[in-house]
Protein backbone atom coordinates (compact mmCIF):
# COMPACT_ATOMS: atom_id res chain seq x y z
CA UNK A 1 0.00 0.00 0.00
CA UNK A 2 1.10 3.32 -1.08
CA UNK A 3 1.61 6.26 1.32
CA UNK A 4 0.20 9.47 0.21
CA UNK A 5 2.39 12.71 -0.17
CA UNK A 6 0.76 16.29 -0.93
CA UNK A 7 2.92 18.69 -2.32
CA UNK A 8 1.95 22.19 -1.88
CA UNK A 9 2.49 23.00 -5.20
CA UNK A 10 1.92 21.68 -8.63
CA UNK A 11 5.31 23.12 -10.04
CA UNK A 12 6.82 19.79 -11.84
CA UNK A 13 10.51 20.60 -10.17
CA UNK A 14 8.80 20.77 -6.27
CA UNK A 15 6.89 17.71 -6.80
CA UNK A 16 10.44 15.91 -8.49
CA UNK A 17 12.21 17.21 -5.80
CA UNK A 18 9.80 15.94 -3.08
CA UNK A 19 9.85 12.61 -4.94
CA UNK A 20 13.53 12.14 -5.30
CA UNK A 21 13.77 13.17 -1.48
CA UNK A 22 11.54 10.71 -0.03
CA UNK A 23 12.79 7.76 -2.31
CA UNK A 24 16.22 8.43 -1.57
CA UNK A 25 15.36 8.03 2.40
CA UNK A 26 13.07 5.30 2.28
CA UNK A 27 13.36 3.02 -0.66
CA UNK A 28 11.26 0.61 0.79
CA UNK A 29 8.34 2.33 1.28
CA UNK A 30 6.15 2.86 -1.67
CA UNK A 31 4.73 6.50 -2.04
CA UNK A 32 2.07 8.56 -3.87
CA UNK A 33 3.00 11.92 -5.33
CA UNK A 34 0.31 14.27 -5.33
CA UNK A 35 0.56 18.17 -5.88
CA UNK A 36 -2.29 20.49 -5.02
CA UNK A 37 -2.49 24.11 -5.07
CA UNK A 38 -2.73 25.93 -2.02
CA UNK A 39 -2.52 29.61 -0.99
CA UNK A 40 0.80 30.38 1.12
CA UNK A 41 -0.55 33.03 3.24
CA UNK A 42 2.16 35.33 2.09
CA UNK A 43 3.18 38.01 -0.41
CA UNK A 44 4.12 36.30 -3.91
CA UNK A 45 7.52 36.96 -3.30
CA UNK A 46 8.71 36.99 0.50
CA UNK A 47 11.39 39.52 1.28
CA UNK A 48 12.77 37.91 4.01
CA UNK A 49 14.29 34.91 6.00
CA UNK A 50 10.31 34.87 8.43
CA UNK A 51 8.04 35.07 6.08
CA UNK A 52 9.59 32.39 3.63
CA UNK A 53 9.39 30.13 6.22
CA UNK A 54 6.24 31.00 7.24
CA UNK A 55 4.98 30.57 3.49
CA UNK A 56 6.39 26.86 3.82
CA UNK A 57 4.82 26.16 7.09
CA UNK A 58 1.20 27.74 5.78
CA UNK A 59 1.54 25.78 2.90
CA UNK A 60 2.07 22.51 4.41
CA UNK A 61 -1.02 23.12 6.71
CA UNK A 62 -2.76 24.16 4.15
CA UNK A 63 -2.30 20.84 1.56
CA UNK A 64 -3.19 19.17 4.75
CA UNK A 65 -6.71 20.91 5.53
CA UNK A 66 -6.80 20.15 1.36
CA UNK A 67 -5.84 16.18 1.83
CA UNK A 68 -6.23 15.51 5.56
CA UNK A 69 -6.13 11.46 5.11
CA UNK A 70 -2.50 11.81 3.18
CA UNK A 71 0.49 10.40 5.46
CA UNK A 72 2.75 13.52 4.82
CA UNK A 73 2.39 17.21 3.72
CA UNK A 74 5.15 19.23 2.00
CA UNK A 75 5.62 23.13 2.20
CA UNK A 76 8.16 24.33 -0.12
CA UNK A 77 8.54 28.31 -0.54
CA UNK A 78 11.41 30.07 -2.09
CA UNK A 79 12.48 33.73 -0.58
CA UNK A 80 14.55 36.70 -0.68
CA UNK A 81 16.36 38.33 1.63
CA UNK A 82 18.34 41.74 1.58
CA UNK A 83 22.49 41.38 2.63
CA UNK A 84 24.10 45.02 2.49
CA UNK A 85 23.27 45.74 -1.51
CA UNK A 86 22.68 41.88 -2.32
CA UNK A 87 19.69 40.45 -2.88
CA UNK A 88 19.83 36.73 -1.33
CA UNK A 89 17.70 33.67 -2.79
CA UNK A 90 16.86 30.41 -0.96
CA UNK A 91 14.16 28.22 0.09
CA UNK A 92 12.67 26.82 3.09
CA UNK A 93 11.06 23.25 3.01
CA UNK A 94 8.61 21.82 5.78
CA UNK A 95 7.70 18.61 5.63
CA UNK A 96 4.84 17.00 7.93
CA UNK A 97 3.08 13.97 9.18
CA UNK A 98 0.35 13.48 11.64
CA UNK A 99 3.14 13.21 14.48
CA UNK A 100 6.27 14.85 13.33
CA UNK A 101 7.68 17.57 11.27
CA UNK A 102 11.31 18.31 10.13
CA UNK A 103 12.19 21.69 8.45
CA UNK A 104 15.13 23.05 6.59
CA UNK A 105 16.35 25.90 4.51
CA UNK A 106 18.48 25.30 1.33
CA UNK A 107 22.19 27.45 1.03
CA UNK A 108 21.43 30.91 -0.58
CA UNK A 109 23.18 32.59 -3.42
CA UNK A 110 23.22 35.98 -4.39
CA UNK A 111 21.52 37.65 -7.31
CA UNK A 112 23.07 39.45 -10.36
CA UNK A 113 22.39 43.30 -9.94
CA UNK A 114 20.14 43.03 -13.07
CA UNK A 115 17.61 40.20 -11.23
CA UNK A 116 17.71 42.04 -7.49
CA UNK A 117 16.52 45.33 -9.49
CA UNK A 118 13.79 44.34 -11.22
CA UNK A 119 12.73 42.32 -8.19
CA UNK A 120 13.11 45.67 -6.10
CA UNK A 121 10.35 47.24 -8.51
CA UNK A 122 8.01 44.81 -7.50
CA UNK A 123 8.60 41.43 -10.02
CA UNK A 124 8.90 37.99 -9.04
CA UNK A 125 12.00 36.41 -8.87
CA UNK A 126 11.13 33.69 -11.68
CA UNK A 127 9.45 36.73 -13.80
CA UNK A 128 13.46 38.74 -13.41
CA UNK A 129 15.35 35.78 -14.39
CA UNK A 130 12.96 34.92 -17.71
CA UNK A 131 13.57 38.67 -18.59
CA UNK A 132 17.46 39.16 -17.68
CA UNK A 133 17.96 35.22 -19.61
CA UNK A 134 15.83 35.39 -22.40
CA UNK A 135 13.50 32.95 -20.99
CA UNK A 136 10.05 31.73 -20.47
CA UNK A 137 8.38 30.00 -17.23
CA UNK A 138 12.23 29.57 -15.85
CA UNK A 139 10.79 28.39 -12.24
CA UNK A 140 9.26 25.81 -13.58
CA UNK A 141 12.52 23.90 -15.11
CA UNK A 142 16.10 24.90 -13.59
CA UNK A 143 14.85 28.31 -11.71
CA UNK A 144 17.56 31.13 -10.81
CA UNK A 145 20.12 28.55 -9.35
CA UNK A 146 20.17 26.51 -12.37
CA UNK A 147 20.45 29.71 -14.72
CA UNK A 148 23.35 30.94 -12.29
CA UNK A 149 25.38 28.05 -12.12
CA UNK A 150 24.87 27.15 -15.80
CA UNK A 151 23.03 24.30 -15.24
CA UNK A 152 25.22 22.83 -12.45
CA UNK A 153 22.70 22.74 -9.62
CA UNK A 154 19.28 22.67 -10.71
CA UNK A 155 16.26 23.79 -8.80
CA UNK A 156 15.04 19.92 -8.15
CA UNK A 157 18.83 19.57 -6.90
CA UNK A 158 19.04 22.33 -5.07
CA UNK A 159 15.47 22.03 -3.32
CA UNK A 160 15.93 17.73 -3.21
CA UNK A 161 18.97 18.34 -0.76
CA UNK A 162 16.86 20.49 1.55
CA UNK A 163 14.07 17.98 1.76
CA UNK A 164 16.17 15.60 2.83
CA UNK A 165 17.32 17.82 5.54
CA UNK A 166 13.91 18.52 6.50
CA UNK A 167 13.42 14.88 6.29
CA UNK A 168 16.30 14.14 9.52
CA UNK A 169 12.99 13.54 12.38
CA UNK A 170 11.50 10.75 9.69
CA UNK A 171 14.54 9.03 9.44
CA UNK A 172 15.64 9.50 12.87
CA UNK A 173 11.91 9.17 14.80
CA UNK A 174 14.17 8.21 18.34
CA UNK A 175 16.13 11.36 18.37
CA UNK A 176 12.74 13.30 17.85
Amino acid sequence: MSQIVVIASRNPVKIEAVRQAFEACFPARNFRFEGVQVPSGVSDQPMTDEETRRGARQRAESARAEMPQADFWVGLEGGLETDGQDLRAFAWMVVASANNRGEARTACFPLPPQVAALVREGRELGEADDIVFGQTNSKQQGGAVGLLTQGRISRTTYYREALILALIPFLQTELY
